[in-house]
C-alpha cells in the first residue's frame, strides 16, 4: 500500500508543473494569407480543425440564415467526392467530422488517428473550396433546416438569448439569429449560398487549427498541398470589413401564461474579446456562481446567490454568462424561475451585482480565481477543445495565449480590480431584458433599470 501511495505521488504534477510543460504552439502564415497552427502531443488521436471569420454578424436580413445553411451543406459532398463517397471516405478513417457557426465565426473539425491528419486536411480543404450545393441535396436540407427551427422553438433559452440580441442590438447585424429566419430559409437560392462562400471563405479569414500527436512541419506540408484553390489564392482583394454594432437598454417580453417557467435574461453591455476586463469579469461572474435544482450542497453552496436562491426557492437555475464578440458583449445572468417568484429572484441578482461594485472581498475573490483556473486547465482534457481554443484564439486575439499568460492574468485579479470593473460596466448601466413565458410579475423597465445603482445617504 505504502509503495502504491508512493507511486501515484510520483505520477501527480503540480498545478504550476502543468502550465510550465504544456508544449508550444507553433504558428506559420502561408504566403496565400492561411495561418496554420498546431500543439503537438504524444496522443495517439488529433483534432484537425479550419475556423473561419465569418457568421450571422457578416449577413444582411436577407441573407440571414446563409451561413447555417452552408453548415449543412458542407458535410453532404464536394466536386471530387459525391455525398455517398464523401461519407464513406470519413467513416473509412473511423473518424468524427462535425462543425458549427455562430455570430461571428464558422468552424469544420475532424477528429482522427494521428496517421491519418494529412487526410483530414485533404477532406477539410475539399469542404470548403469544392462545396457541390447539389440543387436536390439544397431542397432536402431546407426542409431539415426548417424542422430544425420548429424544434429550436421549443427550446425557451435558447429563444431567449436570440430575443436579448434582437433587443440590446437592435437594427444592427448582432441581432440577426445564427439559423436565419424561415422566411429566407426558404427562399435561399443555391446562388445565395455560392455567393456567401466566395465572399467569406478567404485564406486571411482562416486558421487551420491542430492538436494531437501531429508534426507541425507535416502539417503545413498538407496545408500547401491542399489548401491551393481559388478560395486561397489571395490576390490581395479586401475582405469585408466587421459591421459595426451599437448596444442599446431596452427589452423584449413575449409572454404567455399557458407556459410553466419564465425565462429571464438580464445583460449590460460587456467589452469586446481582446479588452483585458473579461478576466476581471469572468472572476466576477464566478463569485456569484451558477445554481440549478439538480445539484447538492443545498444552503452550503459557497455562492451567496445560489444559497438564496435552495433558502427561499427563488429559481429552478441560473448562470451568469460574459458573451464576448469582436468589438463589444453581453455581461450578464440568465434563470429559469415560477411565475410568482420572479420578482424575489431579480431583487437578490441585481442586488448581488451592487454588492459586486461596492464590496467585493477578498475571500470571495481567491475562491473564484481558483474556479477560473480548473476550467482553465479543463482545456487540457483531450485534443478537441484545445484545437478549439487555437482556432478561436488566432481569430479574436490574432496569437494564441498561453495558460501560463491567462493564469498570470488571473493572479493579478484582486478585491479592488473586481469592484472597479464591475462598477464600470454595471453600476447605473442601462441593461437590456429579454422575458419569455408567464412574465407578468416581472417589474417595469424604468423599475429595473433604477435597481442598477444604490441610494446611499
Amino acid at each position: 500500500a505504502a509503495l502504491l501511495i508512493s507511486t501515484r505521488k510520483r505520477g501527480a504534477a503540480t498545478y504550476a508543473q502543468t502550465l510550465q510543460n504544456i508544449p508550444e504552439t507553433q504558428v506559420t502564415t502561408l504566403d496565400n494569407g492561411l495561418r496554420v497552427a498546431s500543439v503537438e502531443s504524444n496522443q495517439p488521436t488529433c483534432t484537425v480543425g479550419l475556423w473561419i471569420e465569418a457568421g450571422s454578424r457578416y449577413e444582411d436580413t436577407k441573407t440571414n440564415g446563409a451561413g447555417f445553411f452552408m453548415e449543412h451543406m458542407a458535410f453532404k459532398g464536394t466536386k471530387k467526392r459525391p455525398g455517398s463517397a464523401f461519407e464513406k471516405e470519413v467513416e473509412s478513417l473511423g473518424a468524427h467530422l462535425n462543425g458549427y457557426s455562430s455570430r461571428e465565426q464558422t468552424a469544420f473539425y475532424m477528429k482522427a488517428l494521428s496517421k491519418d491528419m494529412p487526410k483530414a486536411v485533404e477532406l477539410l480543404g475539399d469542404l470548403v473550396q469544392n462545396c457541390a450545393l447539389e440543387d436536390s441535396q439544397i431542397e432536402k436540407e431546407r426542409g431539415i433546416i426548417l424542422q430544425e427551427l420548429k424544434e429550436m422553438d421549443s427550446n425557451l433559452a435558447h429563444v431567449t438569448f436570440d430575443y436579448l440580441h434582437a433587443t440590446a442590438y437592435q437594427g444592427t447585424a448582432l441581432a440577426h439569429t445564427v439559423e436565419g429566419t424561415t422566411e429566407n430559409i426558404r427562399k435561399l437560392t443555391r446562388a445565395d449560398l455560392a455567393s456567401y462562400i466566395d465572399t467569406h471563405f478567404k485564406a486571411p479569414r482562416m486558421v487551420l487549427a491542430a492538436a494531437g500527436g501531429i508534426s507541425h512541419r507535416e502539417l503545413v506540408d498538407a496545408a500547401k498541398q491542399h489548401f491551393t484553390g481559388a478560395p486561397f489564392t489571395y490576390k490581395g482583394d479586401s475582405v469585408p470589413a466587421l459591421p459595426r454594432c451599437r448596444f442599446t437598454g431596452s427589452e423584449i417580453r413575449a409572454r404567455d401564461d399557458g407556459l410553466p417557467l419564465a425565462h429571464i435574461a438580464f445583460a449590460v453591455e460587456g467589452p469586446g474579446w481582446a479588452d483585458p476586463d473579461n478576466v476581471v469579469l469572468n472572476v466576477a461572474n464566478a463569485i456569484i456562481g451558477r445554481y440549478d435544482r439538480t445539484f447538492g450542497g443545498g444552503k452550503n453552496q459557497s455562492s451567496r446567490l445560489a444559497a438564496l436562491a435552495v433558502e427561499h426557492n427563488l429559481c429552478h437555475s441560473f448562470e451568469p454568462f460574459n458573451t464576448s464578440y469582436s468589438d463589444t458583449g453581453l455581461f450578464g445572468f440568465h434563470f429559469v424561475s415560477d411565475p410568482l417568484s420572479i420578482d424575489d429572484m431579480m431583487f437578490c441578482a441585481q442586488r448581488e451585482w451592487m454588492r459586486l461594485c461596492t464590496s467585493a472581498t477578498e475571500s470571495e475573490v481567491t475562491r473564484a480565481k481558483n474556479c477560473l483556473r480548473n476550467a482553465m486547465v479543463a482545456q487540457l482534457d483531450g485534443t478537441t477543445r484545445l484545437c478549439e481554443n487555437i482556432g478561436s484564439h488566432l481569430l479574436h486575439y490574432g496569437r494564441y495565449i498561453p495558460l501560463e499568460e491567462w493564469e498570470a492574468r488571473i493572479s493579478a485579479v484582486d478585491a479592488r480590480m473586481v469592484r472597479d470593473v464591475c462598477s464600470k460596466y454595471i453600476y447605473d448601466k442601462c441593461p437590456a431584458i429579454a422575458a419569455v413565458g408567464p412574465i407578468e410579475q416581472l417589474l417595469d423597465y424604468n423599475r429595473l433599470r433604477s435597481a442598477m445603482y444604490w441610494i446611499r445617504l
